[in-house]
């Protein structure tokens, strides 16, 4: 299974830009899907998650600002991030729940984000 990630970039801050994350090697729709960053010196952390039924949930960090998206029908998932700040700077993955296996999830390759002032 390969997750394609892409949309990254580099953008001032207070712009914006939208992750896409193709899915579509999954034969069946995933129950989570999510996007995940990492920042240089720090861990990965959770951004956004949705679920099929879709709840969707955010990092405080970037309440108001992401809004995490899925098209069940392509297994894609996506990202719009808007008003930008320096601290967004990461690779930005994604990872997609195995829907066979609960337990067990993939991640995409990483797109990165640069933010700049």
């Amino acid at each position: 299974v390969q997750l394609q990630a892409s949309g990254g970039g580099l953008v001032q801050a207070g712009g914006s830009l939208r992750l896409s994350c193709d899915a579509s090697s999954l034969l069946f729709s995933p129950n989570f899907m999510a996007w995940y960053r990492q920042a240089p010196g720090k861990e990965r952390e959770l951004v956004a998650s949705v679920r099929s039924g879709g709840t969707k949930n955010y990092a405080d960090s970037v309440k108001g600002r992401f809004i995490v998206s899925r098209d069940s029908a392509k297994n894609k998932v996506y990202l719009q991030m808007n008003s930008l700040e320096l601290e967004d700077t990461a690779v930005y993955y994604c990872n997609v729940q195995d829907p066979f296996e609960a337990g067990h999830f993939y991640w995409g390759q990483g797109t990165l984000v640069t933010v700049s002032s």
